[in-house]
């Protein structure tokens, strides 16, 4: 009898095995969260890199154009990524006269997250060569 007594002694309750699993399964459900979390994050991070390529990329192909007039203009990339670029003339006060003209260019880029629209947008202005007027090519020729 104090034989049997003593494996009783050495282990483990049914309490004590219960409560060890839940613990155990609590840690777990904590640990799968936070890794589901940060692949969420890495997923967002890589979008948001990506919408920052493509608008350098499409301000670089702004900038580079020999002529630059106001407008709106929209495209899709390939794997869903939408693009918007504007450019608007900034006109110069009455009194002020310039022998170049401004514009304020903004590109932007959004994608679809889920249900959720992300958006990304940038903006620079750009000085060029003013564009000659009907009034300025008259005036010249007199």
């Amino acid at each position: 009898m104090c034989n049997t007594q003593r494996i009783y002694d050495e282990g483990f309750t049914l309490i004590e095995t219960l409560v060890s699993i839940i613990i155990l399964s609590v840690c777990l459900t904590v640990i799968f969260q936070l890794f589901s979390g940060g692949l969420r994050s890495v997923r967002l991070s890589k979008d948001y890199t990506r919408a920052i390529f493509y608008a350098r990329e499409k301000m670089e192909e702004v900038l580079l154009a020999e002529k630059f007039e106001d407008g709106v203009w929209e495209g899709e990339f390939a794997d869903g990524f939408k693009w918007k670029s504007e450019i608007i003339w900034i006109e110069p006060e009455e009194e002020e006269k310039r022998p170049v003209d401004m514009f304020n260019i903004t590109v932007g880029i959004s994608w679809n997250e889920g249900v959720r629209e992300k958006h990304f947008e940038i903006t620079t202005l750009k000085i060029a060569e003013k564009l000659k007027t009907e009034k300025e090519d008259v005036k010249r020729e007199t």
